[in-house]
């Protein structure tokens, strides 16, 4: 059974894919106009339906609280002769009522028209009673309506409870029959409209039938010469006996299939020199090219684009570009190469796009922002590639167009015959650029403390100068005269940042580390002051000095303690130590360490902090800072020949420490040290 209906199914489709489009077009707008006249008909059927139900109900409401209303006395009295005479002239007299019974308390019928109880009881005698509904209420002062379905119609039965001094004496049924004037009237439109409707689809299908066997056969053998025209099969005629419109066409095709042959027969040679004058020019680019047709195959690919994309010779002529791209390239480059080439199908205004299966096809996305809006054409874009080997290239897009003259109108549009796409290697301008990128970001990062130090003793200074001693006024003075200091040195060091890959030589001398532990904390003393911090110095006595740079380990105390402020809590510490560090070698070392209580940092963040840029306020969201502190300190411990280490538990604190050798006096290995980046 299920074959069958499979069989009957694919039967169909294929009927109507026999169908030109006008043909179904007509066929869905006939169906939509006679649904639509069906159902305003059919609506118009039920609303007159509606009200004559509507009419019969309030026509039987007001009919049996008439009858209850005087039957009710006859009954509490047993007036059955006067209840007979009354029911009798009211079901004589109006043609709409087809019954009236009346029932007792429990249901049973006493007296009916046309039904009767019999006068004498025997064992034979039937007793008769009335269902009456569920929801049925006999204390409700309103009557109970409702509908049911009979051989000649619906029927509005009125339910109406007997109530005579509060005491309930039964209830009367009356049934009200459907007006025969509607009815007929319902019954005729119906008819009426499925006639019609028959009628239109039946002149529909007829009209169909002809029209496939007398036009859609040359049209649709004319559609398949046009798509093998499309596939630059030139040899392609139509053969059919057929006069008039469609005869004219056809003949009119086959001569512009012959010409195309013609022609192209004519411009091999042409096209074939003009393709090895394009080789030769691109061959001598210094930058990459590639030239892509609309199908994204290779055409033309010069020596420095097979070297960049490590291709072997023309082995990707004819090949789909995108499975020979490194896969960094590809993931960047498919979306913009697809819609050029969707641009270049709507351009051609052609009808038949790749098969949707095939490896080039191209979807006509248009709901989304063209292409020309997130990606320009002419524009380029820069991507780093690992595979050949690792390197910056910049990639340029661009149409290749040329222009057919439409001569109706007398204009110009241009068609998209390919993609030229042009690489170049910018490998060491990105280097530079990041270096120099590098090194403004240091200049902000490490100038800003310098500068925000002396301006702060120097706000102070002008704010509460009569207030201070002359000892504190001194104080303050020669603080900031040491940031200037060092701001100034600062500013030498970091213009020294430019030739760190040029082998600059740093000689390290005896440091006593006393002194820059003391200036760090008298630089940090206000700010710790403000946030209820505790700055401490534990020094371990009689310490010799270390073989060292004096500012750059002025500059790694700083930044230490300055990252140590911005993570700690109030009433928190910070203490800084130098001691003698347990050493296993015969050279004796000094231990530096910087602890705080702060908020510590997480175990998968410890070797990410010492990155450029890394910010642990990334993840709490709370600080400000440029992430360059931690690096700095990195590199100039690396260019004392050492290591910075981290213990760090979250909510406990975190510590820093490093180990820098003992000065020892000249003619000894370390009095100075040449440390390339």
């Amino acid at each position: 059974m299920l074959r069958i209906i499979s069989q009957i199914k694919e039967a169909i489709a294929s009927w109507w894919a026999e169908f030109t489009l006008q043909t179904k077009l007509m066929a869905a707008a006939t169906l939509v106009v006679s649904l639509v006249m069906s159902g305003l008909t059919f609506w118009a059927v039920n609303t007159i339906q509606e009200d004559a139900r509507i009419n019969d109900t309030r026509f039987g409401s007001d009919l049996g609280l008439l009858i209850a209303g005087n039957a009710a006395p006859m009954i509490a009295e047993e007036d059955y002769a006067g209840l007979a005479r009354f029911s009798g002239r009211f079901f004589r007299s109006t043609s709409s009522v087809s019954y009236i019974m009346y029932a007792d308390e429990t249901g049973g019928i006493f007296f009916g028209i046309p039904y009767s109880r019999a006068e004498v009881k025997n064992s034979l005698t039937i007793e008769r009673r009335i269902q009456l509904p569920s929801d049925y209420k006999p204390k409700s002062p309103l009557p109970f309506i409702r509908q049911h379905l009979t051989p000649g119609g619906e029927v509005t039965d009125v339910f109406v409870p007997l109530n005579q001094d509060n005491k309930y004496l039964g209830v009367v049924a009356i049934g009200i029959n459907p007006n025969p004037t509607i009815v007929a009237s319902s019954n005729l439109t119906r008819d009426v409209t499925i006639s019609v409707f028959i009628t239109i689809w039946a002149m529909v299908i007829l009209g169909n039938v002809f029209n496939a066997l007398m036009i859609t056969r040359p049209i649709t053998e004319l559609l398949v010469g046009v798509r093998n025209i499309a596939a630059k099969n030139f040899k392609q005629r139509i053969d059919l006996p057929l006069r008039g419109e469609l005869g004219e066409l056809i003949a009119s095709f086959n001569l512009m299939a012959e010409r195309l042959e013609k022609y192209e027969e004519q411009n091999i040679e042409e096209l074939t020199s003009e393709k090895a004058k394009l080789e030769t020019l691109v061959s001598t680019i210094a930058d990459g090219a590639v030239l892509i047709d609309t199908n994204l195959r290779v055409i033309l690919a010069n020596t420095t684009a097979r070297e960049i994309f490590g291709w072997q010779d023309n082995s990707v002529i004819r090949q789909n570009v995108l499975h020979h791209l490194p896969s960094e390239l590809t993931i960047k480059i498919t979306k913009p190469l697809y819609q050029l080439v969707a641009d270049s199908y709507i351009k051609d205004n052609q009808e038949n796009y790749p098969d949707q299966n095939s490896e080039h096809h191209c979807p006509l996305i248009t709901s989304e922002p063209s292409f020309e809006d997130n990606f320009p054409l002419g524009d380029e874009f820069r991507i780093t590639i690992t595979n050949p080997t690792k390197r910056t290239i910049r990639v340029l897009l661009s149409q290749v167009l040329d222009r057919d003259r439409v001569v109706a109108g007398n204009r110009e549009r241009e068609n998209i015959r390919g993609i030229a796409m042009t690489v170049q290697d910018i490998t060491r301008e990105a280097e530079l650029n990041e270096a120099k990128s590098q090194f403004i970001s240091n200049v902000s990062h490490e100038l800003r403390t310098p500068l925000f130090n002396i301006k702060s003793f120097i706000e102070t200074l002008s704010e509460y100068g009569e207030d201070l001693s002359a000892e504190q006024r001194q104080e303050f003075l020669d603080t900031a005269n040491h940031e200037t200091d060092r701001l100034t040195r600062l500013v030498n060091d970091v213009l020294d940042l430019s030739r760190l890959e040029s082998s600059r030589t740093y000689n390290l001398t005896a440091v006593n580390l006393i002194q820059p532990i003391e200036q760090t904390i008298r630089t940090h003393q206000l700010n710790a002051k403000d946030k209820g911090i505790e700055l401490i110095k534990e020094i371990e006595d009689s310490i010799p000095p270390v073989l060292g740079h004096y500012d750059l380990l002025l500059q790694v105390f700083t930044n230490l303690v300055g990252n140590a402020l911005k993570f700690t809590n109030s009433g928190g510490k910070i203490t800084l130590r130098a001691y003698q560090a347990p050493n296993n070698s015969n050279q004796e070392q000094i231990r530096i360490e910087v602890a705080d209580t702060g908020i510590g940092i997480p175990k998968e963040d410890k070797e990410a902090i010492f990155e450029r840029f890394f910010r642990v306020e990334n993840r709490v969201h709370t600080l400000e800072g440029t992430g360059l502190g931690l690096s700095i300190v990195k590199n100039i411990i690396d260019k004392h020949n050492s290591r910075v280490h981290i213990e760090s538990d979250v909510g406990v604190g975190t510590t820093f420490w490093f180990d820098l050798p003992v000065y020892q006096e000249q003619g000894t290995s370390g009095a100075s040290v040449e440390r390339l980046p």
